[in-house]
């Protein structure tokens, strides 16, 4: 993946140097996405939820903070990927007559407040607050999407980067909040199939963004790029992650997809360009 020299831009909010308080809430659209993050990545559901119920408020202050050269190199690169999805996506609203309302990412380390998700915290992994229309990532996941879920490649993080920001997407359009809705008026069971559906579907986002970027921007990419972005896909799949975590899988209680049907969402959307040919909530194997 040919990134340097890429522009830069992209509505980066750099918290790393921040402490803040740790007001835990779980509340509305944006408890739920926090929550089935967490979920993704292995997390223990009673766990997470004492985590964000519990704790106390305090005001943000700063602290002295150095970054690595890895972090100025991670962090150049994900605001690189960042505007390359604007550049995308404004591209494609402005072809339909439409304007393309950007997102920001926070970068923070361990955990920080969210405009309207609770306490963010790193061991949910990167999620996306449609409360402040933000991307939350800590550098550090990096890391682990190599070690821990061995997605190897630097378009794994790009993968990652355009998935949330496919969940921004959702936000534009209103799918969020009509899945969000939903919640407990479908069972459990049920629920967890349109999460399925709402998490493919922003795999395929991230597809179509791939498909483009060569049009939109000067990053470049290979089909082995695309090939790391289905693995990545495929490492966070939750076939895989229960596997991984006990040894076997519960496919009731599945809320991202399986590891092939993460794959595939992605290629699609690589393959095909084309936002309208990702209505996952359609499809029949869905169901």
């Amino acid at each position: 993946m040919k990134w340097q020299g890429g522009r830069r831009g992209g509505n980066i909010e750099d918290r790393r140097g921040m402490s803040g308080g740790q007001k835990l809430t779980l509340g509305g659209i944006g408890g739920v996405i926090v929550l089935i993050v967490g979920l993704m990545m292995g997390g223990d559901p009673s766990q997470i939820l004492s985590q964000m119920q519990q704790g106390s408020s305090s005001s943000a202050a700063p602290e002295s903070y150095e970054s690595s050269p890895e972090e100025d190199r991670l962090l150049s690169f994900a605001d690189v990927v960042l505007v390359s999805t604007n550049d995308v996506w404004t591209g494609l609203f402005k072809a339909e007559g439409q304007t393309y309302p950007e997102p920001k990412m926070v970068i923070y380390r361990e955990g920080t407040q969210t405009g309207g998700c609770g306490y963010g915290q790193s061991q949910f992994g990167p999620f996306y607050c449609p409360g402040d229309r933000a991307i939350y990532l800590d550098l550090g996941f990096n890391k682990e999407l190599s070690e821990k879920y061995g997605a190897k490649g630097e378009f794994a993080l790009a993968y990652v980067i355009a998935h949330e920001v496919g969940h921004h997407l959702q936000h534009v359009f209103g799918v969020l909040e009509k899945t969000n809705a939903m919640r407990g008026k479908v069972s459990e069971r049920e629920y967890n199939k349109i999460s399925v559906m709402t998490e493919l579907q922003a795999d395929f986002y991230a597809g179509v963004w791939a498909h483009h970027v060569k049009n939109y921007s000067n990053i470049e990419l290979t089909y082995e790029d695309i090939v790391d972005g289905m693995r990545a896909a495929a490492a966070v799949g939750d076939d895989h992650l229960q596997e991984q975590a006990y040894g076997h899988s519960s496919p009731e209680s599945f809320t991202h997809g399986t590891s092939e049907q993460r794959a595939y969402w992605f290629k699609k959307g690589y393959d095909t360009g084309d936002i309208r040919a990702g209505d996952t909530f359609s499809d029949p194997s869905l169901q």
